[in-house]
């Protein structure tokens, strides 16, 4: 299946997580640890204790390093996840030679990380780790310390049983390595198949029901506005000039005239918003978006470092239009002082950053940010926005949404020094040259 409207290929998810792995390495760190204990002081075999609980301690001190490195909700690499399942193979590898090679019966347990690898990683992955497997068995079937026994007893194995039990190890890897790894292989293609289908049936939902919502609200709201603003002009003829009521005429006046236009271009947003010729260079495009937002305190400052050549042109559309300006107008509602506009482009790409001098996104919202009806208004009940309206959380969802048509996809960050927030879009030069 490929990429629909945009949306990343599930195949390029990281489906398991650090946490998994760590949780089962937690598991066999306790579980080697009671058996090595119970063999030597429960039943009293001689064995190697030290260089037992080393390897074990390999694999905790591995835990520890993985949680403070990365963290439990990292998502590892095919790459990563194959080297931390060949490690725990080689530590397992490494306790059964210091117990009885394949004369010991938790040998079977080499099966176990081929299968954690044979239903989470991809074929190549599995097919190392299971090679692996095979050569470790082969070696723990010529090389090992005696299995630990009574003392003063002698156990011995006939030759034919040991390589009975090579074989078994061998083709139980093989089977699993194939056969597991085909049946989730397909499971995971009809899981994509799937994924992918219903993010792009939703988000086309989601869109058209967007352009309804404001062809309705166009609609409905248009004569209600018409008579506030009819009311408002009365009320200013009978007023005195330069009275608080005047002025208060006349702001109801202009907000009325700029929610007709904001309805306006909302009914447009399913169409290709003009004049198809319309075309503009990016710094003059940037500026013309965040303009209706000059005059409200803040101070909105563009530059264009990193730019290679002439600036690239766009098509203008109420789209790219209302994207930007939404997302310019979001940092002028947060910002302390200042926003900045950055502009870069090279050969392959064009990017956008948007960057406030506010408090940054909510730590436990930002990877959500572009999801409908999510919202953060306001951030601080007794700070000086605690009065304005919470709104419905859909601003930021329909900038990214048109955004995202136009060909652009969108990260947003804190910047870690100063902590304030971020948006990001990047477009395909290819994208806007095709519009442009």
């Amino acid at each position: 299946m490929t990429q629909a409207d945009g949306l990343p290929l599930p195949s390029t998810w990281r489906p398991l997580r650090l946490q998994t792995l760590m949780l089962l390495r937690w598991l066999a760190v306790g579980g080697q640890t009671i058996g090595v204990l119970f063999v030597a002081f429960g039943l009293g075999f001689p064995l190697p204790l030290l260089e037992c609980f080393v390897l074990i301690g390999l694999s905790a001190a591995l835990n520890l390093w993985l949680v403070l490195k990365l963290g439990v909700s990292h998502r590892p690499t095919s790459l990563q996840a194959a080297s931390q399942v060949a490690f725990d193979l080689l530590q397992l590898g490494g306790l059964l030679a210091l117990t009885g090679g394949l004369h010991n019966p938790f040998s079977l347990l080499l099966l176990a990380p081929v299968s954690v690898s044979a239903t989470t990683l991809p074929q190549r992955a599995t097919f190392l780790i299971a090679l692996l497997a095979a050569v470790i068995a082969s070696i723990l079937s010529v090389w090992h310390l005696p299995l630990p026994w009574a003392p003063g007893e002698r156990i011995v194995f006939n030759r034919i049983y040991v390589i009975g039990i090579w074989v078994s190890i061998v083709c139980g890897v093989v089977f699993i390595s194939a056969y597991t790894n085909r049946v989730a292989h397909d499971a995971r293609q009809i899981a994509d198949a799937l994924a992918a289908t219903e993010l792009a049936l939703s988000r086309k939902e989601q869109l058209s029901a967007l352009d309804g919502m404001a062809a309705a609200a166009a609609h409905e709201l248009g004569t209600p506005l018409s008579t506030i603003a009819l009311a408002a002009k009365e009320m200013r003829a009978e007023a005195e000039p330069g009275s608080d009521l005047a002025d208060d005429v006349e702001l109801i006046i202009a907000q009325a005239a700029r929610c007709r236009a904001i309805l306006a271009k909302l009914r447009n947003l399913g169409s290709d918003g003009g004049d198809p010729f319309a075309a503009v260079p990016l710094t003059d495009l940037l500026a013309e978006v965040a303009r209706p937002h000059e005059g409200r305190g803040k101070a909105i400052l563009f530059y264009s470092e990193h730019a290679a050549g002439p600036a690239p042109v766009f098509q203008r559309s109420v789209g790219l239009l209302y994207g930007l300006g939404n997302l310019i107008e979001n940092a002028t509602d947060f910002a302390r002082s200042t926003v900045r506009v950055e502009a870069a482009w090279d050969h392959d790409a064009v990017s956008v950053s948007i960057t406030d001098d506010g408090p940054g996104f909510a730590p436990e919202l930002i990877a959500r940010l572009g999801e409908p009806y999510l919202t953060s208004r306001p951030r601080d009940p007794q700070g000086p926005d605690a009065n304005k309206p919470g709104g419905l959380g859909l601003g930021v969802f329909i900038a990214k949404t048109l955004l995202e048509r136009t060909g652009g996809r969108l990260a947003f960050e804190n910047i870690a020094a100063e902590g304030h927030a971020r948006v990001r879009i990047v477009w395909p030069r290819s994208a806007v040259e095709a519009e442009g």
